[in-house]
């Protein structure tokens, strides 16, 4: 692949992985309830499911997962209900008064980013459409492994790291502070928004 094309394929990865949505949501929540840690297990597992639906797509079997009505009806409900899951977790999460900080809140917390990240995006059968349509064209059908490789690994390296600089950012100074003081507040938002999220997959 050449560089240009490269470039062009990087910028549509970039406005793709930075669009609001569950996985968002979910970085967020993971972050401020498990610490920073569980925050950049999230980010990065989210990365490798991505990465492991480009590789599919890369080597043709998404197309089977898009062209099989039951299958991707499989995964999509399964999606949903992890969504569903998430979503009433964080409704039902209580207000804890104690001084917040790294260590107590790892000790306490049953996050476990390297779960959430990769199911959230394994159980999301539209990335094996985008990436039909992405790869479609800038992947001829007699190109190499090596740039279905590089493709596949671009796709998981900007996405990992666009989350993983959310949960930096959310690290630096007073900013999580200030979110787990009203961490109450911020899960019952974000709870509202996966249920609601949820609730559109089943009805769509």
């Amino acid at each position: 692949m050449e560089f240009h094309l490269w470039l062009s394929f990087v910028v549509i990865c970039m406005m793709g992985a930075l669009s609001p949505g569950p996985s968002l949501a979910l970085v967020i929540k993971n972050t401020l309830a498990g610490g920073t840690p569980q925050g950049y297990a999230t980010a990065i597992s989210h990365g490798l499911g991505v990465a492991l639906y480009a590789a599919i797509t890369a080597t043709g079997i998404a197309v089977i997962i898009v062209k099989s009505p039951l299958i991707f009806s499989i995964i999509q409900y399964a999606g949903a209900a992890f969504l569903l899951y998430l979503g009433v977790k964080s409704l039902l999460s209580k207000k804890d008064n104690e001084v917040f900080s790294e260590e107590s809140t790892a000790k306490k917390s049953q996050v476990n980013g390297w779960r959430d990240g990769f199911l959230i995006a394994f159980l999301n059968p539209k990335l094996a459409i985008f990436f039909l349509a992405l790869f479609s064209q800038f992947l001829a059908g007699d190109a190499s492994s090596e740039q279905k490789v590089i493709m596949t690994a671009t796709v998981g390296s900007i996405d990992a790291l666009w989350y993983c600089l959310v949960t930096f950012t959310l690290s630096r100074g007073n900013i999580i502070s200030k979110l787990r003081e009203n961490s109450h507040i911020v899960d019952k938002v974000t709870g509202s928004f996966l249920i609601l999220l949820a609730a559109r997959i089943v009805i769509s």
